[in-house]
């Protein structure tokens, strides 16, 4: 029979399935395998209930459980983010269904399921004093997890804030006193309006504590009765108990409002730790959290840095990056 021949009799409507030959090399189990960075455009609730609609950044894993298997079905992964994610309101009762289905469309071949989305979360947030508002972006993961039958829900977002350290304020207030002294030290009598002027001078205000950008990432694990993300709550409760929050719009009377918070506000890195462990501590949709807060140092060429963890058996660890979890 010829080459043309042979082919003629093949069905030609027929795809070659190279995932259901037998497997010939090394066999065994694994973790997770899947997709990542797939753009999927997807709704967030707002505080006043709108939904807003964003682009999501997905990853979507199931574990291989069979060593025999060649591996997984990805398309069967796509497809389930697109018919029950995409264009949908995201929320823990929505994660749940998608990464079910993941498990439910390899059945035989995993048993566990992971989808991580990130994307950036916009509010628009008052000023301080002046009555205006802006937008504020804050960057933000929603991890949906599905083991031994339980289904978890974290969020883990990052909220900017201004840090004054309080070594360099008491040193600024040091040398203002001394130039304070030097300037009325040989006065026999000092008045009011003098004092008021001269502080209202550069020789008066001769130094400032220095302050910097910091950053608070904070990784929760959610109640299991939420039935919408928290994202809103979560960033009040930060920045409540920071009080130092970046601003968006700003006027005059806004930006001296904002120094004297930082002013009332002195912090190492290692009380803006203490202030959003006994924050979180307090929120009843927090299961667990890992907190790391970095402080962009304007002095040092290096950061500061504290982590802290709720402590609970078999929750978040203390790893400085949040990867041991």
């Amino acid at each position: 029979m010829s080459a043309i021949n042979a082919c003629q009799e093949l069905p030609c409507n027929v795809m070659p399935d190279v995932a259901n030959q037998p497997h010939a090399g090394p066999k065994g189990t694994l973790n997770w395998v899947g997709m990542s960075d797939i753009e999927l455009p997807v709704f967030l609730s707002g505080p006043d209930g709108a939904q807003i609609q964003t682009l999501a950044r997905v990853q979507a894993y199931v574990n291989l459980t069979d060593p025999d298997s060649k591996g997984i079905h990805m398309s069967r992964l796509y497809l389930a983010l697109d018919n029950t994610l995409a264009m949908h309101a995201l929320e823990p009762e929505l994660l749940r269904r998608t990464i079910s289905q993941f498990v439910g469309s390899h059945q035989g071949l995993s048993d566990a399921a992971y989808l991580e989305c990130r994307f950036n979360y916009y509010e628009k947030r008052e000023s301080l004093k002046s009555g205006n508002s802006g937008w504020k972006n804050y960057p933000v993961r929603v991890i949906a997890t599905l083991r031994n039958h339980q289904f978890e829900t974290e969020v883990q977002l990052e909220v900017p804030y201004s840090s004054t350290c309080p070594c360099s304020a008491a040193l600024a207030r040091q040398l203002i006193q001394e130039g304070f002294r030097d300037t009325f030290g040989s006065s026999g009598k000092v008045s009011a309006h003098d004092v008021h002027e001269w502080l209202g001078t550069t020789q008066g205000i001769s130094a400032t504590p220095h302050s910097q950008r910091s950053v608070a990432q904070v990784r929760v694990k959610l109640s299991e009765k939420l039935r919408k993300l928290p994202l809103t709550s979560l960033i009040d409760r930060i920045e409540n108990a920071l009080q130092t929050p970046v601003q968006a719009a700003v006027k005059r009377e806004d930006e001296q409002e904002f120094a004297r918070l930082n002013a009332a506000n002195l912090m190492f890195c290692e009380d803006a730790a203490r202030r959003l462990k006994l924050a979180l501590s307090e929120d009843l949709a927090v299961r667990d959290f890992w907190i790391r807060v970095n402080h962009l140092e304007s002095l040092h060429a290096h950061d500061a840095v504290a982590v802290v963890v709720k402590g609970v058996e078999d929750g978040y660890r203390d790893d400085p990056q949040g990867l041991r979890c």
